[in-house]
């Protein structure tokens, strides 16, 4: 078994290793600024896991990596997933997120692995006001990061059109909870806060996102693992949404134990929006529904959770600091320089 690591991918990690005590679960993690092995650590002197570094974009190494561990199933979540970041540098997300996933998904193919589940994203549907996403609508993506996943994609079904080589793939809304680098919003919010400042909020705040625990997401995979369709494509969302004006107030009632307007919009700072940014991903999960999958923990319990666990461990990552800094929204996307 290989697991790609990203953020969603260290909690199925976890919860393979410990429990599925029959499998070898192969972690793979080019260890990228985002990542720490800390999140790992309940498992890392387990006799079943084990941990490789190395880069997905590198083929040789890959062919040679299915040669020599005999992987059945994989699970690939490795990508550049800051959307922010996506516009200055579109070309470095279309390298790892389009290129690396063909890297992939021709090396297992060639080893005859047994399923591919590949781990997409809801933004690749683009955003609506209104109309709810199913899994056949069309794919519209506004930003640089979703546009890479919705390319890679396209690598990963081809393999089935034309092989019927047994992949999955799955388009989940935001996850949030512990393990994950504070550059995404609920992270980045709370380590603010707790450091006495305010949450940058993008444009008017008005945008929503649907926004689902880690644990959940987790049983999610686990149920496309056991019964999820080759060459089906499956929602893991969410009903529940909030704007991130919504979360921003939430959150500084939860931390600064306040519920006084005034004062929560002194720790609101509204600054200038990307040059993209969906309202909404409304997703239809009925798909997952049928699998026997819908999401259990409830907000409260699940951004308390979160919260509690980012008093400990904010310096879990050298470079926790710096993702706390506000992006630049002001240039256009990354485009290549001259010699």
């Amino acid at each position: 078994n290989v697991c790609l690591l990203s953020y969603s991918a260290s909690h199925v990690v976890v919860s393979l290793v410990k429990n599925y005590p029959n499998y070898l679960i192969i972690n793979l993690d080019k260890l990228d600024y985002c990542a720490s092995l800390k999140n790992l650590e309940t498992v890392s002197e387990k006799e079943n896991y084990k941990f490789i570094q190395g880069d997905i974009c590198e083929p040789d190494f890959i062919k040679q990596l299915f040669k020599t561990e005999k992987i059945d199933i994989v699970l690939h979540f490795a990508a550049q997933t800051h959307v922010d970041l996506s516009f200055w540098h579109a070309l470095e997300f279309t390298y790892v997120n389009v290129y690396g996933t063909n890297v992939l998904v021709a090396a297992a193919h060639e080893a005859n692995v047994e399923k591919f589940v590949y781990a997409s994203t809801d933004e690749v549907y683009g955003g609506s006001t209104d109309k709810e996403f199913d899994e056949s609508s069309p794919k519209r993506p506004t930003n640089p990061y979703a546009s890479s996943k919705a390319a890679a994609e396209c690598f990963v079904q081809s393999y089935w059109e034309r092989y019927q080589f047994p992949v999955v793939i799955t388009r989940s809304s935001n996850v949030y909870g512990p393990h994950q680098y504070p550059e995404k919003v609920i992270p980045k919010f709370i380590s603010l806060l707790q450091q006495n400042r305010k949450c940058c909020i993008h444009g008017s705040g008005l945008q929503k996102r649907n926004f689902l625990y880690a644990t959940d997401v987790v049983e999610a995979f686990l149920t496309v693992l056991k019964e999820g369709k080759p060459g089906e494509i499956y929602n893991i969302g969410t009903n529940f949404e909030m704007s991130i004006a919504q979360l921003a107030k939430e959150l500084i009632h939860l931390i600064k134990k306040t519920s006084s307007e005034s004062e929560m919009e002194h720790w609101m700072d509204y600054v200038k929006d990307r040059p993209t940014n969906d309202l909404r991903y409304p997703m239809n999960s009925e798909k997952m529904h049928n699998l026997g999958w819908r999401p259990k923990v409830p907000w409260k319990e699940g951004i308390k959770k979160t919260i509690e666990w980012y008093k400990e461990n904010f310096h879990n990552w050298k470079n926790s600091e710096k993702a706390l800094e506000p992006f630049p929204v002001t240039e256009p996307f990354a485009q290549l320089s001259g010699p």
